[in-house]
Formats: structure tokens, C-alpha cells, sequence
């Protein structure tokens, strides 16, 4: 056959590929439907696991690759399970037109949590004088929000920066503000005093961080934290909304909170800052170094390139607002001189010992 014929023929295939995969979609849709009538979870990890087992052995039978099968399943499963979690979402969502305000919504995490409460059925007004929103009815003052109406707000999300959201939760205790409230903020002890006010105003409040970005679709695997500040029935609201979802759900306190950040959020972005810091000062080209990379080396570029486009304010209240900050990051230093002070001197006994501490550390993890 001709290359063109060839080609044609990949194009054909390609085709039904597409049909097909579109046809297990819609079987997927009616598997999450039963599950649902049966009172089911969404995910079956046995399933899944004899799902990417017939896939290896067909593989195998037909002469390909079996990881190359594995890792085409995966995908197919996440996107199946995308899909019924929002099905899932939807169905089962308890907002039945009740209005809700997401303040800080045209961020990129307040939309996130906009778009949220809008397939569970609520009524969204988002609150933003910054990144205003066509899709939600929408203000630039918060305060004003709530005028003219005939309801009040069902729940209030505050996803603005920490001291700004500190203020608006002052503001909320002195003048007032019902229904279900909750920040989302990465760290909580500048915000501890206004949600002390909104306690002592008899406010349904309680405090979340999602453990996830603006770009999660599936929360399967994902964890969201919640912080009870004294009204247990509001974090109990609060955990409803996320019934629905396969997201893992952990209640901690808030002395734990911002130690343990220090080191899951605060160290991790250090790293990647510090790797990139290092490369762009090293005055290497990019494309130069791209020609001779290893796999660790593109990993690491690849998690540091995510990070280097985050939202620098956001980064920096993170590591300047955490009284536990500082830590993690002379910890840091002194791995650095460690590694640094072995290589100098040649010490390959000191570098080995470092090696097999993090062996055994990761090892315990696993």
C-alpha cells in the first residue's frame, strides 16, 4: 500500500477509537445512574485493578506493550470517574436555587468553588472588585451583595488573600452576616482572631483548606481539611457539601494546621523556587539544557515550571505569614550545607548517610 492509503487507514482507525471510546462513555454514564439507585460509591478500586490487569494480559496476547495498555486504561478510568463524580455532584446537590456567595470568586479558587456550588444548584453571586465574572451575577463590593434581596445567603465562601479575608470576617462579625461561612485560606492562624469574632457574633462559621488547585476535576485521591473553630454544626454543613465527592475529608486542629503546612506547602514551594532561582541565574540557556536533561532533572523542571506560574502574593503569604515558617526552610539551609560540605571535602560516608536517611524516611511513608 501507498504511504497516502497508510495513512488513511491510521485515519479510519483513529476514527473508531474515538466512536468507541465515546461509546464506554456512555456506558460509564448508566454504571454511575445504578450505582447511585443502589446507594454505591463511585469508585471501585478492585474493579479498576481488574480493569488494568485484562488490559496488561490482552496486551500481551496481541503483542503490545503492556504498559503502553495500562497507561491508556488509566486514563480512561480517571476520565470515567471525572464523569461520575460530577454526575454525582449534580444529582445529589442540595442547593435547590438557595443563594450562595463566593467572595473572591474571580480568582482562580473561588471559581473553582463558584462553579462548585453551581452544579449542586445554588444561586451564585460572586463578589469581586479585581477579576469580575460574566457567568454569575456579580458585584465588587461583598457588602453590597446581599441588598434587595429576598434571602439571605444560604453559604458564604471567602477566597480572598489572608489579611483581606481576616477583614472581611471582622467586618462580618460586627455588622452581621447569616447563613453557613468558611474561608479557604492556605493558612489559618491570621485569620484565627476574626474567626474567634465570628464565634462569639453566633455565626455559622468554620474554616476549610483544599489540599487541591483551580484545575482539579476529579477529587478523587484529594484531600480537603477542616478546621472546627467551635460551632460543630457548621463544619458538619460545611463536610456536607462534599458528601457527593470522592475527596478525602480530615478534620485537624489549628495548632497543627500551619505547623504541618510549613512544611507540605512552605517547603515544597521552596525547593521549586530555589531550582529555578538557581537556573536562571546560572545563565544557561534553556534550550541548551534541554538538549542534554534526564529524566529527574525534567520532573523537577516540570513541577517547578507549575509553581513558578502561581500567584507570587499568594506564595509569599504562605512563607511570611506562617509562624512555623521559618523552620522547615533553616532545615532547608542546612540540608544544603550538609550536601555542600561532603562534596567539598569528599566525605563519602557523610553523603551516603544522607542518602539511606531519606531511603528509610520515604520507605515509612510508603
Amino acid at each position: 500500500m501507498a504511504l497516502e492509503d497508510l495513512r488513511k487507514r491510521l485515519n479510519l482507525l483513529d476514527r473508531q477509537l474515538i466512536e468507541l471510546i465515546a461509546e464506554r462513555q456512555s456506558v460509564v454514564e448508566q454504571v454511575g445512574e445504578l450505582k447511585r439507585s443502589e446507594g454505591q460509591g463511585t469508585r471501585d478500586y478492585q474493579r479498576e485493578k481488574k480493569v488494568l490487569d485484562g488490559a496488561r494480559a490482552s496486551a500481551t496476547e496481541l503483542g503490545i506493550a503492556p504498559d503502553i495498555a495500562e497507561q491508556v486504561m488509566r486514563l480512561l478510568i480517571q476520565t470515567s470517574l471525572t464523569r461520575q463524580e460530577r454526575a454525582r455532584v449534580r444529582a445529589e446537590g442540595r442547593g435547590d436555587g438557595q443563594k450562595a456567595l463566593v467572595i473572591g470568586g474571580g480568582g482562580k479558587m473561588g471559581r473553582w468553588f463558584a462553579d462548585f456550588l453551581d452544579s449542586q444548584g445554588y444561586d451564585i453571586t460572586v463578589a469581586d472588585p479585581v477579576n469580575p465574572v460574566d457567568d454569575y451575577a456579580c458585584v465588587a463590593d461583598w457588602q453590597e451583595a446581599g441588598k434587595g434581596m429576598d434571602e439571605a445567603f444560604a453559604i458564604t465562601v471567602i477566597a480572598a488573600p489572608l489579611k483581606l479575608s481576616a477583614d472581611i470576617m471582622m467586618a462580618m462579625a460586627e455588622h452581621g452576616h447569616g447563613g453557613l461561612i468558611f474561608d479557604i485560606g492556605s493558612l489559618k492562624s491570621p485569620l484565627t482572631s476574626a474567626l474567634e469574632a465570628l464565634v462569639e457574633a453566633g455565626a455559622q462559621v468554620t474554616s476549610l483548606h483544599p489540599m487541591f488547585g483551580p484545575d482539579a476535576e476529579l477529587l478523587s485521591d484529594k484531600h480537603v481539611l477542616f478546621l472546627d473553630v467551635g460551632v460543630p454544626t457548621a463544619t458538619a454543613a460545611a463536610r456536607a457539601l462534599f458528601d457527593s465527592t470522592m475527596v478525602q475529608q480530615t478534620e485537624m486542629s489549628f495548632a497543627e494546621h500551619d505547623r504541618l503546612i510549613a512544611y507540605v506547602l512552605g517547603l515544597s514551594h521552596a525547593l521549586n523556587i530555589a531550582f529555578f532561582s538557581v537556573l536562571a541565574a546560572s545563565g544557561e540557556s534553556v534550550p541548551r539544557l534541554a538538549d542534554l536533561s534526564s529524566t529527574t532533572f525534567d520532573a523537577q523542571l516540570e513541577v517547578a515550571t507549575r509553581v513558578a506560574q502561581e500567584n507570587p502574593q499568594l506564595y509569599f503569604e504562605i512563607q511570611s505569614l506562617n509562624k512555623h515558617g521559618l523552620e522547615p526552610l533553616e532545615e532547608l539551609l542546612g540540608a544544603v550545607q550538609a550536601i555542600s560540605d561532603a562534596v567539598r571535602v569528599g566525605d563519602e560516608a557523610a553523603f551516603i548517610k544522607l542518602m539511606e536517611d531519606g531511603q528509610r524516611y520515604l520507605a515509612s511513608r510508603a
